[in-house]
């Protein structure tokens, strides 16, 4: 007889609750094409629960009057929890997304950094006291938490992303309900209860799982919700903004991203490779900064293109447990056909492959997994789909440029504006080009360079509002003025307004 799979239910108000209608999800090991969990399938009745959790922790003297002080030791002692649970978090998310074991070690060893971070700015939401015509008006500034935040996060970083999220909401005095991704909810279940182990109270931190539309829509569309930070793709990031927008509920948005990493002719072109095969071969090309269209001089093109193939076609598939791996699958089935055919589109459009573009061969022992080859293309113009698109895989397309100004315009030419790199050895170059790509963060002679100290921010259709940084506290907190006659006589006149 078979085992029965392992069940996750939702966790709501500090305690596990299976969902409302009795239901539950099929999850995939990515690297097997094997069921290993079932996991909640929430609906309506389990977002407004997991709200209702929130709110009533929100309104709670043990949340609402905890001083600030202590809201920064209790995200100290969440750090410190998840470093002793790491290498149980980092194989969990393995497991279910596909990530490298390696990477996600050296993932999990700075996620601790978030919650120090913000850990630290948790007392310090200072006001200001405000000069007033009259020496008896005493006007002064706060700042307040918003309420109960609602963090949507995907597939390809679940913990990371919801780190990002949850540490400056919780140091602001929020609570919070996270929906995860569908297929990628283990380890964020496996972190939540460390939040009531490190003596959050309950209510504060809740998850519930299930299909976007089933349960992320209620959870969104809640009235008593003050604010919703999604990151995924920009077709939802635009639905979930119009209709918070229609309420008046802030949103911070993450989004999509057609990232250029550009090579210009007096770079360290073996760098220059090494950095653009990490840009978009890193996390099976599933990150939303990859640097998915790659611009090299002329001068330089054939030797870029050259350099970054030879590494493409050594990178090493396989089991991402596996030390020794270092391209790992796709995260779920249907991204792979997605893969598959941004592929065929690209040779449609007349881009010729110079290496990649299609699965593992039947014999290499990974056909039941959701693995693609590094595919490079060339011969393709901007204009391409291929180029515009974004395909959330292990694709890049690599063209040529003669000006600075005809690549400027060839880098800011797509509808997204997340991220770029730029390799140069001309100081007044990279300090130029940067200032004229429209992208919210732009890395010269590295790429894909992270801390929570410094903010992060999409242009165009790549987002709204910032994440990272001291200024991500200010997204989760709303400034109020606060006036105050000190003089106990009464007005002259009351009809007429005093400053």
């Amino acid at each position: 007889m078979t085992a029965p799979l392992p069940r996750h239910d939702h966790y709501i108000a500090g305690s596990w609750v299976p969902p409302a209608a009795g239901t539950y999800l099929p999850s995939v090991n990515p690297a097997t094409g094997a069921v290993w969990y079932e996991t909640a399938r929430g609906d309506a009745e389990d977002a407004r629960r997991a709200v209702e959790a929130a709110a009533a922790a929100f309104s709670d003297p043990a949340w609402r009057d905890l001083p600030q002080p202590r809201r920064g030791a209790l995200l100290r002692r969440v750090a410190e929890l998840i470093g002793e649970h790491a290498e149980e978090l980092a194989r969990t998310e393995t497991l279910d997304n596909g990530k490298l074991l390696t990477e996600m070690r050296a993932q999990l060893a700075s996620l601790p950094e978030y919650f120090h971070f913000y850990a630290g700015l948790a007392d310090k939401p200072h006001g200001q006291t405000v000069p007033a015509a009259r020496r008896e008006i005493l006007n002064y500034t706060v700042r307040e938490p918003l309420g109960v935040v609602v963090a949507i996060t995907p597939w390809n970083s679940p913990l990371l992303l919801t780190a990002t999220k949850i540490a400056p909401a919780l140091a602001a005095g929020n609570t919070v309900v996270v929906k995860p991704s569908e297929h990628t909810s283990a380890s964020l279940l496996g972190l939540v209860p460390l939040f009531e182990k490190a003596g959050f109270p309950p209510g504060v931190v809740n998850v519930v799982t299930g299909y976007g539309d089933e349960i992320g829509g209620p959870l969104t569309e809640d009235p008593r919700v003050a604010k919703v930070s999604f990151t995924g793709s920009t077709a939802t990031g635009s639905r979930i903004a119009a209709s918070c927008a229609s309420r008046f509920v802030r949103t911070t948005l993450e989004l999509g991203g057609k990232s250029p990493n550009i090579v210009f002719d007096d770079a360290n072109v073996a760098d220059a490779a090494t950095g653009v095969v990490a840009g978009v071969f890193a996390a099976a090309g599933q990150t939303c900064v990859a640097g998915s269209r790659v611009f090299a001089h002329r001068a330089v093109y054939d030797e870029v293109v050259e350099r970054v193939a030879d590494k493409a076609r050594s990178i090493r598939l396989g089991d991402p447990l596996d030390p020794g791996t270092q391209l790992g699958p796709l995260a779920i089935e249907s991204q792979r056909d997605r893969v598959e055919e941004y592929v065929r589109l690209g040779r449609s459009e007349g881009a010729r492959i110079v290496t990649g573009g299609q699965r593992p061969d039947a014999g290499s022992g990974l056909a039941d997994g959701f693995y693609y080859r590094p595919t490079v293309f060339v011969d393709a113009a901007n204009t391409m789909r291929l180029c515009q698109e974004e395909i959330f895989g292990p694709v890049v397309a690599i063209m040529p440029f003669d000006t600075e100004d005809e690549l400027v315009a060839l880098a800011n030419g797509t509808e997204y504006g997340l991220a770029a790199g730029v390799w140069t050895r001309d100081l007044a170059r990279a300090h130029r080009v940067s200032a004229r790509l429209d992208a919210g963060t732009v890395w010269v002679n590295t790429y894909r360079s992270m801390s929570p100290m410094s903010p992060r921010s999409g242009f165009k259709s790549s987002g709204m509002g910032i994440e990272h940084g001291t200024e991500a506290m200010d997204e989760y907190t709303r400034l109020k003025s606060v006036w105050i006659n000190t003089d106990e006589g009464p007005a002259d006149d009351p009809f007429v307004l005093r400053s």
